[in-house]
């Protein structure tokens, strides 16, 4: 059960990072579209929960240590080609974003300039990634927990304080800018991206685990779990939207409004779980190119972080509403071929 545990919160912690810590991409994916949000967000549950389980099954059985020789050999070479250089390209985006969020933190809470918190995510980031592979494990999975418990207490302190219905709050949600015309869309999209952004780390972590069963579990449990957080991530801004529409983080902006000192604690947690997804989004793109531990894979990670801390000044807002939708459209194709994966699994076994 341990382990389960383990493993659930270590995917939880890979795909919660500033998008979804901060509310931003709750607002723009779901928030925004009032009660068929609400609707698109229980679907994601199911999704998540069937995605989680492959995705980890299928790192146990072929004990991966890249997502490269995984991705080929359920898509083939052509395809499997292109979904390696999407995958890539989303990696390193996202490792941006997350920078950039950093930044966002200390700017909105602190009222500090930026770069202070892009360049101490940028130091932090780049000491963890040249850790093992189960050491960056370890250090994912011990703040899951953490940005759990906050984000419960504001959902029942919202529940139990707001003073509207979710039906007159809702023309002020339609207001916001949507990632899609339309919510389903809109759902399959951030599906698409969240999923898209964490496999290449799920699957390293599926692989350092041989047992694929305790795996399968722990990615179930994870994909439920993330779920039932985006769905109440979406309720709780969604009651609180008069008030944290505009914000670049609109979590952070509910924590404060409750009390400062619960501003600042949710502010250290969030700059963890940006930090959670920097160090999967970038340790996995570097192992995709180089063995960890070698020259190599430190010049990639060292040059791959200094880009993205130039490129992390175009603003954390602009960055996932113009990045994140691209990226999502991208990873269509992934999600696609692991819904069809449980059907390959016999012949993947075979090949290894």
């Amino acid at each position: 059960m341990k382990r389960i545990l383990k493993i659930a919160s270590a995917f939880i912690g890979i795909l919660v990072g500033a998008g979804f810590a901060s509310g931003q991409e709750t607002m723009l994916y779901f928030v925004s579209f009032g009660n068929l949000g609400t609707i698109g967000a229980i679907i994601s549950v199911a999704i998540f929960a069937y995605l989680g389980m492959i995705l980890m099954k299928l790192g146990s059985r072929t004990q991966t240590d890249s997502h490269q020789e995984v991705i080929y050999k359920i898509c083939g070479r052509f395809l499997g080609c292109i979904i390696d250089y999407v995958l890539n390209a989303i990696l390193f985006g996202i490792g941006i974003v997350m920078i950039a969020g950093s930044g966002s933190i200390f700017d909105q809470q602190f009222g500090l300039p930026s770069f202070i918190g892009t360049i101490l995510m940028t130091v932090l980031v780049m000491i963890t990634v040249m850790l093992k592979v189960d050491r960056v494990i370890k250090v994912i999975a011990s703040v899951t927990p953490f940005l759990i418990l906050v984000v419960l207490f504001l959902f029942i302190y919202s529940m139990f304080t707001m003073n509207s219905s979710f039906t007159s709050l809702e023309p002020h949600a339609l207001e916001q800018n949507s990632a899609a015309g339309h919510w389903l869309v809109s759902t399959i999209n951030y599906i698409s991206i969240t999923i898209a952004m964490g496999a290449s780390m799920t699957l390293v972590m599926g692989g350092n685990e041989p047992d694929e069963r305790i795996s399968s579990i722990g990615g179930l449990t994870g994909g439920i779990a993330l779920g039932l957080l985006l769905l109440i991530s979406h309720l709780t801004i969604f009651s609180n939207i008069n008030t944290v529409s505009g914000l670049d983080m609109p979590m952070l902006g509910i924590a404060n409004s409750i009390s400062p000192l619960l501003g600042i604690l949710y502010s250290l947690v969030l700059f963890a779980m940006i930090f959670n997804t920097a160090v999967s989004m970038f340790y996995s793109f570097g192992t995709r190119f180089s063995d960890p531990q070698t020259t190599k894979f430190k010049v990639i990670i060292i040059s791959s972080l200094l880009i993205g801390f130039i490129a992390s000044f175009f603003g954390f807002t602009k960055l996932v509403s113009s990045l994140y939708p691209i990226f999502g459209y991208m990873g269509i194709v992934l999600i696609i071929v692991l819904i069809i994966t449980p059907f390959r699994m016999s012949r993947l076994t075979k090949e290894n």
